[in-house]
């Protein structure tokens, strides 16, 4: 293995963060999700491409990835107006759960049509697949200057950040049923339950404490301030884990409960985990796309193709328009477009290294056909978001 002086290492790292940045605002000028270019350039970097960086661990990449979630999801929590939104939460989790579990058993029934996959393979990659991107939708309808309305903005906001816990679960119970004989998806339900009960409490509670503490400790320091709230989020996330509970739930959670509260120096702990947020998008994606061999892509052209059309077409809007049936303040309009913006992001590609780690047949495949969808979803949907709102009639402009 090459070594390097940590001058010349922290020299192309500084470099790699900076033109992935530029990659990203380059894609937002076309309309085009960040997420596309920060991917891109992390494809040109790895052993394909001319920056020759090899990296295939996957386990460190899973590892950075999760540790990335973690403070995005607080992040967005944080930013997240409960008061304005919070009427918005009860389709939001019918969305984030059952709409959730109905896109990943459409995109199973698919995969197991289109291509061959047996049941629990098609499983596995409907769960992988199944959960949206809130950062990636709302960076396309900040670019586009759309003003969407406010009960289809909310409601993309909560479903996006809150329906990832959901996913893991599934690719959790999927991995559970492919490895161990004879285990029942029954015997799941507690265990969902659990971690869902367990990680809400806990995010609740890191959420409530975090002010506290700020109120009650007077710190000399301002930038401490900082540390604690980095802290909060890791605390929240493994708190969670080790009583058995959802760490990402816990971490949303947390940063809502948080943000709806008075504390010293608020707005610059705000400021500070949204740069920390976006520093955790550009590391994830650059390293998520390191991973990636540009020359098995063309490989998986054709199932990732149809695996897009069927969610695209089929499980999203299917899921989308069951789960608001019963909220009559949506109409089609919306409901089509809440459709149309579930943008994938990188919460599925990191799922997607789960099944490569845990030694599953076929994985490899799996994380193709996941980066392919993920890069044509956001090429085909993010461009045509703001186009699509506005004949849908759901662009308010400002009065006056």
């Amino acid at each position: 293995m090459p070594s390097y002086s940590p001058e010349l290492f922290l020299f192309g790292l500084g470099l790699l963060l900076v033109l992935t940045v530029l990659a990203g605002s380059l894609s937002s000028r076309f309309g085009l999700p960040a997420l596309l270019g920060f991917m891109a350039l992390g494809m040109l970097a790895g052993s394909d491409g001319p920056g020759g960086i090899r990296f295939n661990d996957y386990m460190l990449a899973q590892t950075l990835g999760v540790l990335c979630l973690v403070f995005i999801l607080f992040s967005g929590g944080l930013d997240t107006q409960w008061r304005a939104v919070r009427r918005m939460a009860l389709p939001a989790v019918v969305l984030a759960t059952a709409g959730v579990m109905l896109s990943a058993g459409v995109v199973a029934l698919a995969a197991m049509w289109l291509l061959d996959f047996s049941p629990l393979q098609g499983f596995l990659l409907g769960s992988v697949i199944a959960s949206t991107d809130a950062a990636a939708v709302f960076a396309v309808l900040r670019h586009s200057g759309l003003s969407l309305r406010d009960d289809v903005r909310s409601l993309i906001e909560l479903e996006s950040g809150s329906n990832d816990p959901m996913a893991i679960f599934l690719v959790g119970a999927a991995l559970l049923l492919m490895s161990v004989a004879g285990a029942s998806p029954l015997s799941l339900v507690p265990d969902f339950l659990l971690q869902m009960s367990v990680g809400a409490v806990v995010g609740f509670g890191v959420g409530a404490g975090l002010p506290l503490l700020l109120r009650r400790v007077h710190l000399n320091v301002g930038g401490l301030s900082l540390v604690i709230s980095i802290a909060a989020a890791m605390l929240a996330y493994g708190v969670a884990g080790v009583l058995g509970g959802n760490g990402f739930l816990a971490c949303y959670i947390a940063g809502i409960v948080a943000g709806t509260r008075e504390f010293p120096q608020k707005r610059t702990i705000s400021l500070f985990q949204d740069g920390l947020a976006w520093l955790a998008q550009v590391v994830m994606f650059l390293a998520l796309g390191l991973l990636v061999y540009p020359a098995q892509l063309p490989d998986v052209t054709v199932p990732g193709l149809a695996v897009t059309a069927a969610l695209m077409l089929v499980a999203r809007p299917l899921s989308v328009f069951l789960c608001l049936a019963p909220f009559r303040g949506f109409d089609w309009r919306a409901k089509l477009f809440v459709s149309w913006a579930g943008l994938r992001g990188a919460v599925p590609i990191v799922l997607a290294t789960f099944p490569i780690v845990a030694g599953i047949e076929g994985a490899q495949a799996i994380f193709n056909i996941v980066f392919f969808v993920v890069l044509v979803s956001s090429v085909i949907q993010g461009p045509t978001l703001g186009w699509l709102a506005r004949r849908l009639g759901l662009d308010e402009k400002p009065a006056g």
